[in-house]
């Protein structure tokens, strides 16, 4: 029989329900959250026919024009339909703004409104997992599993996969001339020219990898769930908001969600896996009773096992552009009236290429801001369009700006800076309380003006200085210490990699899950996700939470033999 401690919560599920929780089947393992690491469980876990699945998710289909476009992710930012659209606190470190947090809602979560940036992260970043407790965590740990996944354009080498589910496009022979230019202004700042960012090094400028396939988004849900979904033991409930987890004693037992005005729930023969990312994760351990044991009391909800490092150690990367205005024509230039959005509307439509198959982001890099350093602690965007005029409602990529202009952005790769992810109250539809405390450290704010100084450097080297007209953002009024600084607090965000709050580690007063991702002091409960990363990487985090999923779901086979 299914016990959980009575909550605040149950009183609010009945009242939603009209009824009390109905009794429903029985899986092995039950996956809360279908996103980049939700998938790739729902996939492993059931590939052998060996083991049913039930994956539950808040949001609904990914099957959407937009979602499945891949510059349609501007229409998909603050869509409520396929996006949280989390708000962070006011932030003092962001001169008092509160920040938009959007999160995917929907098959695929984040991975199916994101960039579509194929990064895996720094190799030393991974080793530092394992130096720090994690066995299996290091980055020659891993690299099978890189290569597995991927379906690399590219081709397989050492470093690459091919054949792998996810595949990855390379984009060398599809980005704008203007790209070029940015390439070769910042080989002549001083930074190499990088034929893979996820090859033998990190550092220098280069293309990006993208996650498409023949024009459209390559998702978590698209190369991983929609083949799963095929199976006999595998169900998917979308519209499914988990609301709990229930135990007997320290074990987990099963999920209790709302589904179609109903308050449901489900049993786990084997585990229970929550993979609902990096606010949704501390989010759902804590309405059931597993986190800070101080703010769950003050709640009413019981303390089924007190952990103050649910929800802690909140780690994001910050971005920010500078914007100049160019003497030739941009993207800005066809994306912007009807006759080119109509024009590039069916390219699309009709080839599946032009601007609209392809991401933001054409070019990067990664650069340390003091040689000393060991590895790069920037990373670099290149978009051939400027959006300094804002449109209402959506994201600016498909309404740039009326005059020719282009984009040169910026992000800390692994900030100082901790923030935190706390509940409010015991109803589980209540946001909870996000609080980044962006560059609240000495360290983070010198290395930041240090990099917006290397854009400029880069925006001077001949390549790119031949074709600007001037500088838009900040200005060139702006040109001190104290003016730079409130200029990147003033307009910094989150660039949408939080990580850490279920951190990984061998020490139970300093982590949440151990280096197998179990929950530290409970049993039958995984937390498979980004938010176990110990520490942040340098890059985009969507290629390593979908690593992790696949590492974690080998952990939870070995386990169940």
């Amino acid at each position: 029989m299914l016990r959980a401690p009575p909550l605040p919560g149950d009183r609010l599920a009945a009242k939603i329900a009209g009824r009390s929780p109905t009794i429903m089947d029985t899986f092995d393992f039950i996956v809360v959250g279908a996103g980049s690491a939700g998938c790739v469980l729902a996939d492993r876990l059931s590939a052998s026919g060996r083991y049913s699945v039930l994956v539950l998710e808040a949001g609904g289909s990914d099957r959407r024009f937009y979602v499945q476009m891949p510059l349609g992710y501007g229409k998909t930012f603050f869509d409520p339909a396929v996006n949280w659209n989390f708000r962070a606190e006011p932030d003092a470190g962001l001169a008092g703004n509160a920040d938009h947090w959007p999160r995917g809602k929907l098959l695929g979560g984040s991975s199916s409104i994101n960039a579509m940036v194929w990064i895996r992260g720094n190799h030393a970043d991974f080793n530092s997992w394992r130096d720090a407790g994690n066995p299996g965590w290091g980055f020659s740990d891993l690299l099978p599993i890189f290569k597995a996944v991927e379906d690399n354009e590219a081709g397989a080498d050492a470093w690459r996969g091919k054949g792998g589910p996810v595949h990855v496009s390379d984009m060398h022979h599809k980005v704008h001339p203007l790209t070029r230019l940015y390439l070769k202004a910042g080989e002549q700042a001083g930074l190499p020219f990088n034929p893979d960012f996820n090859g033998a090094g990190q550092e220098g400028v280069g293309i990006y990898q993208i996650t498409t396939a023949n024009g459209r988004r390559m998702s978590a849900a698209r190369a991983f769930l929609r083949p799963a979904m095929r199976r006999s033991k595998v169900r998917v409930e979308t519209d499914a908001m988990a609301t709990r987890l229930l135990f007997e004693g320290r074990r987990a037992i099963g999920v209790e969600y709302l589904k179609g005005g109903r308050n449901q729930t489900a049993r786990a023969g084997c585990e229970v896996i929550v993979s609902t990312g990096s606010v949704g994760s501390p989010q759902l351990l804590q309405l059931s009773g597993v986190g800070p044991g101080s703010l769950l009391q003050g709640l009413g909800i019981p303390v089924v096992q007190a952990n103050d490092h649910v929800g802690a150690n909140l780690q994001d990367h910050l971005g920010i552009n500078y914007t100049w205005k160019a003497k030739q024509p941009t993207l800005n230039q066809i994306l912007r009236p009807w006759w080119g959005k109509a024009w590039v509307g069916l390219q699309y439509l009709a080839l599946r290429t032009g601007p609209l198959s392809m991401s933001m982001n054409q070019g990067g890099g990664f650069f340390r801001t003091d040689p000393a350093r060991e590895r790069p602690n920037m990373q670099l965007y290149f978009q051939v369009f400027s959006t300094v005029i804002p449109k209402a409602g959506e994201r600016p990529i498909l309404t740039p700006d009326p005059w020719p202009g282009f984009s040169i952005g910026l992000s800390n790769c692994r900030p100082e800076s901790r923030g935190e992810i706390m509940i409010r109250s015991a109803d589980p539809f209540t946001q909870p309380r996000i609080t980044p405390n962006a560059y609240s450290t000495e360290g983070d704010v010198a290395e930041m003006l240090a990099a917006v100084k290397y854009l400029r450097r880069i925006a001077s080297m001949p390549a790119l200085a031949d074709v600007i007209e001037g500088e838009v953002l900040p200005g060139p009024s702006i040109t001190s210490d104290p003016e730079m600084i409130l200029d990147f607090r003033k307009r910094s965000g989150t660039v949408y990699h939080p990580v850490s709050t279920c951190r990984m580690g061998p020490d139970p007063t300093q982590a949440v899950v151990d280096s197998r991702l179990k929950v530290h002091g409970l049993e039958g409960l995984r937390v498979i996700d980004a938010s176990i990363f110990p520490s942040n990487i340098a890059g985009n985090t969507n290629c390593a939470a979908i690593v992790t999923g696949w590492k974690g779901a080998d952990l939870v086979l070995e386990d169940a033999r």
